[in-house]
């Protein structure tokens, strides 16, 4: 299925120049314009049409010279073949000094050449390997700015607009999210567009479209098949071995057809997020060009979490209702002006966004087994009761008081046969926690300035003596 191309050519008043627009999806982009010449750019894989005509695209060797792209290309030639002259005038005089001395020997003579051959082996070895830098920084260069050193051409050029379907991964955008903490109570989220080009063409579009979704979306036509519910008839064996061969192998020939007739249906990104940009200047040099977008305010509640069972570092949640859907996961978060994480992420819980901003770097956590001991483990009746748990030792090593949401688990049965029980939370000061489903634990912790905290969890399975548990 070809994309559609959803840019549109909208001619000036008293004008027959055409008004620019830039379309760039997920995995296409599309560029129409004013062609004033037959050139494209520095590019590859690109399809033109003019007027809806596709036009042949054709490589030359030169380029028009006031183009960008075109003067950085023409400089890395000049360079390369100053490095050829320098290889040139090297082998020559490697050649010169090779040839046979003369029989009636000069000693001054021969002590001052061979001090100038020296001395110009030197320059070229010198001159060669400054070149030689040079073509590959700038052939590095021209390589982050376009996937092609051809200049492209249409062919025939094009007087209307020339519309371009640029391949995937030329021009390329992301959001990208800041989270400024006010305060304990307010988040500041900026969020930002990232826009890249490398395609070898510098754009200048007048409108810009920026669409989170693909341009090419495989949707199947879907029928209505109604649910059939019969009585369980199973077919005797005996009967199955009546049927003969050409038989299964029509069965099985109608069964492959039910299955194309009516394909699974492909799963299309539905949230059509799209921004828009006038008057974008975007030429093609590989570097992010960064545009702000939207800027809000929210409530904001932050808290110290642990999963011990998980990981023993703690981390800090902050939590706030987002007024505009969050496209990206990734957030640069500081506090005031000062960096707080620069690769931190977020997810949707519900009806709310977490933001894990910092991991909390003043509490240890320290989670190990409880050795079992003897008359730990009792039989009675032909059950066996089994008294298992782990100790936690919390430090807070601050100046200030933390607290702490602590979320930990005993085993959790999926069956009758094996039961599960939390017995005790033991501490010295009384922690406060919940029992929840499948196990979870959920313990709210306050520890004083350098405090330290010690938690025994204890808990007891029960199943028959004839079978073995895992946990």
């Amino acid at each position: 299925m070809r994309p559609i191309t959803l840019f549109g050519t909208f001619f000036l008043s008293g004008s027959l120049s055409v008004a620019s627009s830039l379309a760039v999806y997920q995995d296409s982009t599309f560029y129409a314009f004013s062609a004033h010449n037959d050139f494209i750019g520095f590019t590859q894989g690109v399809e033109a049409k003019c007027e809806g005509t596709t036009l042949q695209v054709e490589a030359k060797s030169d380029c028009p010279k006031e183009d960008r792209l075109c003067q950085l290309l023409t400089s890395l030639r000049q360079t390369k073949e100053h490095l050829q002259g320098v290889r040139d005038n090297t082998a020559t005089l490697n050649q010169l000094i090779s040839l046979p001395r003369p029989t009636t020997l000069d000693v001054s003579a021969s002590i001052e050449s061979a001090k100038i051959l020296s001395q110009e082996q030197s320059r070229l070895n010198a001159e060669e390997k400054r070149f030689g830098e040079e073509v590959l920084i700038a052939q590095g260069a021209f390589e982050r700015q376009a996937p092609s050193m051809q200049a492209q051409y249409v062919a025939p050029s094009c007087s209307k607009a020339l519309e371009l379907h640029i391949p995937y991964g030329y021009v390329t955008f992301s959001s990208q999210y800041e989270a400024k903490l006010e305060n304990e109570k307010e988040v500041t989220v900026t969020q930002y567009l990232q826009i890249s080009n490398r395609s070898g063409i510098d754009i200048k579009a007048d409108t810009a479209m920026f669409y989170y979704r693909s341009a090419n979306q495989y949707v199947y036509p879907i029928h209505f098949n109604p649910w059939i519910v019969s009585k369980n008839e199973p077919i005797a064996k005996r009967v199955m071995e009546e049927v003969d061969k050409p038989m299964i192998a029509m069965v099985a020939a109608d069964q492959s057809v039910s299955v194309k007739t009516t394909p699974v249906p492909h799963v299309v990104y539905e949230d059509a997020r799209e921004y828009k940009i006038n008057a974008l200047d975007l030429p093609s040099t590989g570097v992010p060009l960064v545009v702000p977008v939207l800027s809000w305010k929210a409530p904001l509640s932050c808290e110290i979490r642990a999963y011990p069972y998980e990981n023993t570092k703690a981390f800090q949640v902050c939590s706030f209702v987002p007024k505009y859907q969050i496209d990206t996961n990734d957030w640069k978060v500081k506090s005031k002006e000062q960096v707080i994480n620069e690769s931190a992420k977020g997810e949707y819980e519900k009806d709310k966004y977490d933001l894990y901003t910092k991991v909390e770097e003043d509490i240890q956590i320290v989670r190990k087994p409880i050795v079992n001991k003897e008359g730990e483990v009792g039989i009675f009746g032909g059950t066996i009761h089994k008294k298992d748990g782990f100790t936690l030792n919390i430090v807070n090593k601050s100046d200030k008081p933390k607290t702490l949401k602590l979320i930990e688990r005993i085993p959790s049965s999926t069956t009758q046969e094996i039961g599960s029980k939390l017995l005790a939370i033991n501490s010295e000061t009384k922690v406060e926690y919940k029992m929840l489903d499948e196990g979870k634990i959920e313990m709210n912790l306050a520890l004083a300035a350098h405090e330290n905290k010690k938690i025994d969890v204890l808990f007891e399975l029960s199943y028959d003596k004839d079978v073995k548990v895992s946990y």
